[in-house]
Formats: C-alpha cells, sequence, structure tokens
C-alpha cells in the first residue's frame, strides 16, 4: 500500500544542512520530514568519510564527520522529524491546495507546503583515473573514498590527487599506513596551504613519499592490487609496490530527477534569491552545495546559515497568517520540545 507523509517542510537530502534545518524549524514550531536516496542519515559525511575530521565548525576545533551527524542527530531529536531513507525524490507536483506533492521512486507520497532541497551535491559518482583495468581492481585494492582509516593500518598505501580530500587524507593516514606515497600531476597544489605544508614537512621528514610531475597509469596484481605503474615527466615509467590505491581526484555531481523539476539552473546547481535562499518557484528552496548564487562557499558552515534563514521565510507560507515572533534560543528554549 503506497504511504502517504505530510508535513509543514519537506526536506530533500538528510545531510548536515538538511539535519540542521530540522532544528531551525523546530524552533519555529514546524514539522519536518526528510527524504534522502542512502539508507542512512549524515550524506557523504557518512557515506564517503565519516573518520574524516572536520576543521571549520564553530565551537569544535576538530570533530569527526561521523560524530558531526551524530550531534546533530541528538540536537534534532526534541523535534521528532520523520525520514523516508533509501528512497530517491522522483516527481513533483503542484496540488490543487497550492501544496507540494513529491512521489519517490519507491512509491512514497510526500506532500508540504514548503519543501527544502539539501542534496549537497545531488547524486555523485567519484572521478576515476583513465586506467584500462581499474574496475577489475575496484574492493581488491582501488578504493575511491576513505570509509574506514584503521582499514589502512599497518598497509602500504599510494595516494593519488591535489585537493584538499588527497592532502587531508594524507596527513592522516601518515600515523597509519607502513608505506605512503603521494602522487600529484603537478608540483602546485589545489588544497589549503596549511595543508600543503603539512604534507612537505611529512615529506621531508621521510613520514610521507611525495612525487609530483607524475600519475598512475597502471595497475598490476593476479587476485588483488600488488603495485601501480607510475609515469612521471622526466624519469619515464617505474612500479610502485602497494596495498591499496586511492585516487582522490572529487566527485562528478548530478541532479537527477531534481533537474527537471523546472527550477532555474547553473551549471548544475539550483540558482537561489540571498534574501532567503528560495528557488525560481515558489515554495521551493535550496539550501547547501546544491544551491548557486554570487558568493556563494560550498561549506558546511554557510549550508547552517542558509537552512536558517529559509526556515524565517517558510513559515510565512506555511502560516500565512501568523506573525512570526523570532526568539533566541536561550529564550524559548527546547527542553521536552515537540513539533
Amino acid at each position: 500500500m503506497q504511504k502517504k507523509v505530510e508535513t509543514d517542510i519537506l526536506i530533500i537530502g538528510a545531510g548536515p544542512v538538511g539535519l540542521f534545518a530540522v532544528f531551525e524549524a523546530g524552533l519555529l514550531k514546524l514539522r519536518c520530514h526528510l527524504i534522502d536516496a542512502l539508507p542512512q542519515v549524515g550524506g557523504q559525511l557518512t557515506e564517503i568519510y565519516p573518520k574524516k575530521p572536520i576543521y571549520d565548525i564553530p565551537g569544535y576545533p576538530s570533530v569527526l564527520a561521523g560524530d558531526l551527524v551524530k550531534n546533530l542527530m541528538e540536537q534534532i531529536a526534541p523535534f521528532k522529524p520523520g525520514f523516508t531513507l533509501g528512497e530517491r525524490a522522483e516527481t513533483l507536483t503542484r496540488l490543487d491546495d497550492g501544496r507540494w506533492q513529491v512521489i519517490t521512486n519507491r512509491g512514497t507520497e510526500l506532500v508540504a507546503p514548503a519543501i527544502f532541497i539539501a542534496g549537497g551535491l545531488g547524486s555523485f559518482e567519484p572521478r576515476k583515473p583513465p586506467i584500462d583495468n581499474i574496475e577489475y581492481y575496484e574492493d581488491r585494492g582501488v578504493e575511491y573514498f576513505v570509509r574506514n582509516p584503521e582499514f589502512y593500518q599497518n598497509r602500504k598505501v599510494v595516494i593519488a590527487g591535489g585537493g584538499d580530500s588527497a592532502l587531508d587524507w594524507t596527513i592522516y593516514l601518515a600515523d597509519l599506513a607502513s608505506e605512503l606515497t603521494l602522487i600529484h600531476r603537478r608540483t602546485e597544489f589545489r588544497g589549503a596551504l596549511d595543508s600543503v605544508e603539512k604534507v612537505m614537512e611529512l615529506a621531508e621528514s621521510g613520514r610521507v613519499k611525495l612525487i609530483t610531475n607524475s600519475q598512475v597509469v597502471g595497475l598490476n596484481g593476479a587476485e588483488k592490487l600488488e603495485s601501480v605503474r607510475v609515469q612521471h615527466d622526466t624519469e619515464g615509467e617505474f612500479d610502485i609496490a602497494t596495498d591499496h590505491f586511492v585516487p582522490l581526484f572529487g566527485l562528478t555531481p548530478k541532479l537527477g530527477p531534481i533537474g527537471d523539476w523546472g527550477l532555474e539552473l547553473d551549471k548544475g546547481a539550483v540558482v537561489v534569491n540571498t534574501p532567503d535562499y528560495r528557488t525560481s518557484v515558489a515554495g521551493i528552496y535550496a539550501i547547501g552545495d546544491i544551491n548557486t548564487y554570487e558568493g556563494k562557499l560550498k561549506l558546511i558552515l554557510c549550508g547552517f546559515h542558509e537552512a536558517t534563514l529559509a526556515c524565517q521565510s517558510a513559515f510565512k507560507i506555511v502560516h500565512p497568517d501568523k506573525k512570526l515572533s523570532f526568539k533566541y534560543t536561550t529564550v524559548t528554549g527546547i527542553e521536552g520540545v515537540s513539533a
């Protein structure tokens, strides 16, 4: 039997920004329900790098991605949000009463006057290097995400990439791997300067082998990965023995069905109006990495801010006859609150 859910705000995406939106909506006594194609909450933080430290969350000098998700779930627990997990939002229809109806790929019907699209990068897949036999070695020594750093304890690891993810994991795994090599096709890195400096220090101390002006062009091994073939700009080709090859070249985002909902798009992102992060369609908002506007920064911190202002605006849609009186959480409190 088809399931039907009615709520005040329907949030598409249960990543950190979507979860925090529940908190801000709850303070306004707005009920929320979240949809996510993944079978668990947390989005990329849970699916891709739950053990990765995050450094730009206020009040936390460092917090593991998985712990941040856990804390957000604890923070929103008083507001009792609903969840539809493992299902993808497919169709969007405006009902006669002005509310929006979303149907998932499994037939679940969800209805709300306001919709928040908080889908992060949308559906995504890793950018794979152009190595002919790389699919053969997937799950046999090739991984595109570091889901559990402890998995690499006392193992030989080769990381390829020059962005923040490659630098961050090189720094983190330097204390775990028995041998760690970072390969980058240039001498300049795209990541944060502080991370670049730390990697250089690790290389100078011998804890990390840094090979620049190079790229991995081949993989070797019978049943599992045994070595990678490296091509250097001037020194030619050579092999490096390794247990794991982790190419970190980023993700290719795809909006999926959301791209067919009639929203204004720019380069695969949803265009929003910055006062409240509403889209080109009334009643629909986009918050977090999935949106775009002048000065946009793809940070969790910025997504939290966007969620806060979107909730203030959505209140007027859900309760057009009520006056919104904003209060600080120290005044309203959240103990025992239920939405």
